[in-house]
Parts: C-alpha cells; structure tokens; sequence
C-alpha cells in the first residue's frame, strides 16, 4: 500500500471532503468571485476617455435605471428570453418524448446527436442562419422558385432573434427533459389509460406532474444565456432589436465606457440572479424525484 494511499485512509470524513473540494472551491473564487468582484468595483467608478478613474459614485446605477433606453432593452431582453424559453420547452418535449419511447438501443446516440452543432463555434452557426433567413437564403430561393414571393420579414428582425436563440438553446432543454424522461415509468401512462384517462388526460395528470423538474431546469438554461444574449441579435436583429446583453457589450468596445458596462453588467446578473432564486424555490429534487440516471421503460 502506497504512503499517499495510507495518509489518505487516516484523513477524517470532513478532512477529506476539504481536499477534494478544495481544488474546486479554488477554481471558483479564481475565476469567478475574483471576475466578478471586480466588475462590481469597477461599476462604481467612471470612465474618460477610455480611462477608469476611481471617483466612487452611483451615477452609473441611476443611468442604467434610469434611462428609457436601457429599460426598454432590458424588457425587450426578458421579453425574448421568456418567448425563446417557452418556444424551446415546447419544441423539447416532443423530441425528448419520441427519442425516450422510439429510441431504442439508439437513444443515447440520438441525444448526443443534439451535440452536433456545438462541434463549430457559436459565430459560425449564427451566420449559418444567415443563409438560411436571408434576402437571398435557402428559404427565399426556395419561396421563388416555387413562385411565391420572397418572405423579406425574417431577416433582421426580433422574429430571427428568437428562432437563433431557439436554435442555439433547444438541445440543452431537450437533454434536461430527456433525463427526466429517463427516470419515469412509463407503465404510470398504461394504467392510468386503463382507468379511462385519455392521451392529454394522462400527460397533465400522470407524466408532466413527475417530469417538470427537467423542464424548469431546461427553461432556466436557456432563460439566463439568451437575457444575456449579445452574439445572436447582433447578426440576426438588426438595428431594432437590440438587447441588453448587446448595449452592454458595446460599453467595452465601441463607446469604452467600462464602468456603465459593469455597472449594466452587475444589474443582468442581478436580474438573472432573482430568475434562479425563483425557479430554484419552486423545485425540489428529492419530492419530484428526478435524478437524470436510467430508469425503466
């Protein structure tokens, strides 16, 4: 027996959940706590020309809620986040449903298909939605040659925000169902038809009951990125819809005023930060029983 493997056996239960956690605890504070308490710093200076000077003040605070602007990006962003959420977990259910009941031995390999698109960056999928919405993309060539006409509203516009923001976001919520899918027991469905429930009968009273954790989860992955979106809109909005996540990275790069943009910066993560707290009041785990691992069929 190795001497590191003797020490190990003599550290106490609590001496040895600190070393393993520690690494943890220590990659967080360094790249997370230490990133963030310095964006909420520096949110409380100002910035001239290009240079942060460390005036202590709030004014950066009373713009951000203050100006008409930035309240209607930030509604417009929790907006798109809430369609785009709802959109996904719509579209994710049956998919995940099918995938579970018809899979088969290919199951697995279905879901990691979802994975696909995440092996090319996120730019790059973004301006593949280009080609396919555009003035002259594959959905207008098809349109003309059919003879219709060509479908010019898609194209930078709120409406192409959203279906990137699904496109980019449906297999995260799709997976988190899935996983909850693979818990339940379908034979619940079997009786509960045997008792005279129909098909929507069965799902709101039987499966969606037992299941709803997965798709709280999925809403809230998809929820926070896309308030936070600035990529997508960007390339797909257009000039009118722009989103909060976008003005806020224009601070840092356009205008150089860093410390509103910390300052917009600490206000998302606020708002983000009371969606999680909600969503995380309305979930218990251990009541609903989802556990993401194999279950029956």
């Amino acid at each position: 027996m190795s001497p590191l493997f003797q020490g190990w056996l003599k550290l106490s239960e609590s001496q040895r959940f600190l070393v393993v956690t520690a690494p943890v605890v220590l990659f967080l504070a360094l790249f997370f706590l230490v990133p963030l308490g310095s964006i909420l710093v520096v949110s409380f200076w100002r910035t001239e020309s290009y240079q942060l000077i460390t005036d202590w003040n709030l004014q950066n605070y009373v713009d951000v809620l203050t100006e008409p602007s930035y309240r209607t990006f930030m509604l417009r962003s929790v907006l798109t986040a809430l369609i785009v959420s709802l959109s996904c977990v719509a579209l994710a259910w049956p998919i995940a449903y099918f995938v579970i009941r018809h899979g088969g031995r290919y199951k697995l390999l279905l879901v990691v298909g979802l994975a696909v698109p995440f092996l090319t960056g996120i730019v790059l999928r973004v301006i593949a939605l280009q080609g396919v919405l555009g003035p002259i993309g594959l959905l207008n060539m098809g349109l003309m040659n059919l003879g219709l006409p060509p479908f010019e509203a898609l194209m930078y516009t709120k409406t192409a925000t959203v279906v990137g923001l699904v496109y980019l976001y449906l297999p995260f919520v799709t997976t988190a169902i899935y996983l909850s899918l693979l818990n339940f027991n379908f034979r619940l469905l079997d009786a509960a038809k045997v008792f005279g429930a129909g098909n929507v009968r069965a799902f709101w009273e039987v499966t969606w009951p037992l299941n709803w954790v997965g798709t709280v989860i999925g809403f809230a992955l998809t929820f926070v990125p896309s308030l936070a979106s600035s990529i997508t809109p960007r390339f797909l909005g257009g000039a009118d819809g722009t989103l909060f996540g976008m003005a806020m990275g224009s601070q840092f790069s356009a205008t150089g005023t860093w410390s509103l943009g910390a300052a917009m910066g600490v206000v998302l993560f606020f708002v983000a930060g009371i969606t999680l707290f909600t969503i995380s009041r309305l979930v218990d785990l251990k009541r609903s029983g989802f556990t993401g691992a194999g279950g029956r069929d």
